[in-house]
């Protein structure tokens, strides 16, 4: 996925979870100050994150820092999605070596 395409994902991710409309985002956007998301907005904004790039998010692994903005969720994003990739890469090549 690349970079424009998972923050168009994390605007609509918030446009849902805040039932209005969010479009203009920047990746300095602070997510907690500019757009006064809540705890539970947060584990909606995860949770549509996870649906449509296909990993898995654990809440408590997440650091306020990784909220700060827009750009830092992404950048978090982008290295679970990272995660992801190599742990499929190691099961494959585990499958094939047996």
């Amino acid at each position: 996925m690349e970079r424009q395409e998972l923050v168009l994902t994390i605007e609509k991710a918030l446009s849902e979870v805040l039932e209005r409309p969010v479009s203009g985002l920047t990746e300095e956007t602070a997510l907690f100050d500019e757009l006064q998301l809540t705890s539970l907005a947060v584990l909606g904004m995860l949770m549509s994150v996870e649906e449509a790039t296909g990993i898995s998010v654990d809440p408590e692994g997440l650091d306020i820092d990784d909220l700060r903005t827009l750009g830092s969720f992404a950048d978090y994003v982008e290295a679970a999605i990272r995660k992801e990739e190599i742990h499929k890469e190691e099961i494959h090549k585990e499958e094939g070596t047996s």
